[in-house]
């Protein structure tokens, strides 16, 4: 008798520690290099790179931390911690993010530092909130990989912004179709030997032939935008200066719902050498006003900001928490700190 009386005694004593400590409270950790935890890391960089307006497209380079919540009534949320790396192509450049260059150490590489909330329901991931920063790998460590390598400069400097006039003036005056105008400038290096500045800038078409440009103030965007991306560099000479450019033209974009399609065009020059201002909604993201014009790079926490809480479908934000222990029947709870899979494996290079 007192055997039985012990025995439901353990089985109720069992039930009380299998049990979750209340709904919405327990998360469980997933391994960060698990399928499902890449699907909602690349859901979410592509959400990234399709509300970036300015600078580069970004691809999945580690995944840092997740935890998944559950979400009343149905659903799973990711809550994650990812790091990517900038790639070669602009942020409007068509092409997809898995088709583009990630961009070499030696090329003064640039890494993006992001948080996500990213909802998982019937089978489809969609992102409640984002936030980013990014910042280029430091002067040493590309010295490390090539000291003679050029590094970032300065957006304003008074080089980099002469060396965009100049190709942007050299790219319109061989064009025989539209007058393009400068839409920002993306990247720049100084170059010493032989004494020249690289640049990458955007460029967008407006309504003017570009043969017959008396004035560029008069010249007003296309209804569907249409956008370029350059690759110019200027070259010093005794007695002068080269200039070589290469442009390639996207297809145009056609009006958004909202009655925008894309970033607005810089007036008349490239100084100051800022991304123009912007303050476009997007889901939880907002499009910020731009950045300083000493900057290097364009930095992803200007890009947009992530909500402070996800919120469930019942209208009831879920707060982080410790998860409760839940014993398995037949598995020995073990003592001490267990061991998190993560971070996960690097796709391409740590910064």
């Amino acid at each position: 008798m007192k055997s039985l009386v012990l025995v439901l005694c353990l089985a109720q004593l069992w039930g009380c520690h299998s049990a979750p400590h209340g709904p919405g409270l327990g998360y469980r950790e997933l391994n960060c290099d698990d399928p499902e935890t890449e699907q909602a890391a690349l859901a979410a960089v592509d959400y990234l790179n399709s509300n970036l307006l300015q600078g580069y497209k970004h691809t999945l380079n580690q995944i840092d931390k997740v935890k998944v919540w559950p979400r009343r009534p149905t659903g799973e949320v990711f809550e994650m911690e990812i790091d990517t790396l900038e790639t070669t192509c602009y942020a409007l450049d068509p092409t997809p993010a898995a088709n583009c260059s990630v961009r070499k150490l030696e090329q003064h590489a640039v890494e993006g530092d992001c948080d996500f909330h990213v909802l998982k329901q019937d089978g489809q991931f969609s992102v409640l909130s984002a936030k980013c920063d990014s910042s280029p790998d430091s002067a040493e460590d590309v010295r490390k990989v090539c000291p003679d390598c050029p590094l970032l400069a300065p957006l304003n400097d008074t080089r980099v912004v002469h060396a965009v006039e100049a190709a942007l003036a050299a790219f319109n005056n061989r064009n025989n179709g539209s007058y393009y105008q400068l839409v920002e400038v993306s990247r720049a290096q100084l170059v010493p030997l032989p004494v020249s500045t690289y640049v990458e800038f955007a460029v967008a078409a407006t309504d003017c032939v570009a043969k017959e440009v008396i004035d560029p103030a008069n010249c007003n965007l296309l209804a569907e935008k249409q956008y370029g991306f350059c690759k110019s560099t200027l070259t010093q000479k005794v007695g002068g200066e080269d200039v070589a450019v290469t442009c390639t033209v996207f297809p145009t974009q056609p009006v958004l719902p909202d009655g925008t399609n894309g970033p607005s065009p810089m007036v008349a020059s490239a100084a100051p050498a800022s991304p123009p201002a912007a303050a476009v909604m997007v889901g939880p993201l907002v499009v910020a006003a731009p950045p300083p014009v000493h900057r290097a790079h364009y930095d992803l926490r200007h890009a947009f900001t992530g909500v402070a809480s996800v919120e469930s479908a019942s209208g009831e934000a879920f707060h982080v928490g410790k998860a409760p222990m839940v014993a398995q029947p037949g598995v020995a709870v073990a003592a001490g700190p267990v061991v998190r899979p993560c971070p996960g494996r690097i796709r391409h290079f740590k910064i």
